[in-house]
């Protein structure tokens, strides 16, 4: 087994040190878990559930469940999204103000690992180039397995399809991420798709449009293009046309395929992937 943290530079921690997993309903964290159950057995993963999920990601989360033979801790302490949402006055989280992160998937996670030593195990591949929301708590150590193993999309992609788990199932219908239904990170095509794959979801979104009770704003999950914008007939053909036009030169720019691809029949897609590290790794 790889040893990711020496207790010689952490001699306080010793063996008390507890290792936690956070999953995220995402590919990564999942293939993580898969790679770590038979490496770290004192693992315990948790999953931040902020009551906003696609039922894909409860549904993959059980599936890996089976797979694990651990139970999945979930990590709400009332921090649901519409909770906060209240104390906020109604103020959406945006990418200038990501209180979603902070107050639903750091803050709990710290909340769950008190004062322990913990050594948390953090789904970054091999081929990522960023950080992200990790904990900077003297008690709690950020592990990168998949980096230390030299293991990237494809290895991900091979790691959930060899388990049997396969990719998350939301994928199947064109969404790139886990996390909240409504994530402001969202691409229209992917609004798109939540209104055609779960229209009272979409719904949901457009309902939190409105002015909050701070200032009087009113913000837009899609930029500043309002859903009931989006969701017109004729916008959303639009999107869908300029999508499959941007997917078109995509695959025209891609030359030369790896050996992982054209053996396994793996299809490396490069992905801008903004966002949380621990909703959607």
């Amino acid at each position: 087994m790889t040893e990711f943290v020496s207790t010689s530079d952490w001699p306080e921690a010793g063996l008390r040190a507890r290792h936690i997993l956070s999953l995220s309903g995402g590919k990564d964290s999942a293939a993580l878990a898969v790679h770590m159950r038979d490496r770290v057995p004192n693992m315990e993963y948790i999953f931040h559930d902020t009551a906003k999920e696609l039922p894909d990601t409860y549904e993959y989360l059980e599936r890996l469940e089976g797979y694990l033979g651990r139970k999945i801790t979930r990590t709400t302490f009332g921090t649901t999204f519409d909770s906060i949402l209240r104390m906020k006055g109604g103020m959406l989280p945006s990418n200038h103000r990501r209180w979603c992160t902070e107050m639903m998937k750091l803050k709990p996670f710290e909340n769950y690992i008190g004062d322990d030593f913990c050594v948390n195990y953090v789904g970054i591949r091999a081929d990522e180039d960023r950080v992200g929301y990790i904990s900077h708590k003297p008690n709690i150590r950020a592990v990168f397995p998949f980096r230390e193993d030299g293991i990237d999309y494809a290895g991900v992609q091979r790691i959930l399809e060899e388990s049997g788990l396969g990719m998350p199932p939301y994928t199947e219908w064109g969404r790139t991420r886990s996390g909240c239904f409504f994530c402001f990170y969202q691409q229209k095509i992917e609004w798109v798709r939540l209104k055609q794959r779960y229209p009272d979801l979409y719904e949901q979104a457009k309902a939190y449009e409105k002015p909050n009770s701070v200032n009087g704003n009113i913000f837009y999950w899609a930029d500043d293009e309002p859903l009931t914008e989006l969701e017109r007939p004729e916008r959303m053909a639009q999107i869908e046309d300029n999508w499959a036009k941007t997917q078109a030169r995509m695959l025209k720019r891609q030359k030369n395929k790896t050996l992982a691809e054209t053996l396994g029949g793996l299809e490396v897609i490069q992905q801008n992937q903004q966002g949380c590290l621990l909703c959607h790794r």
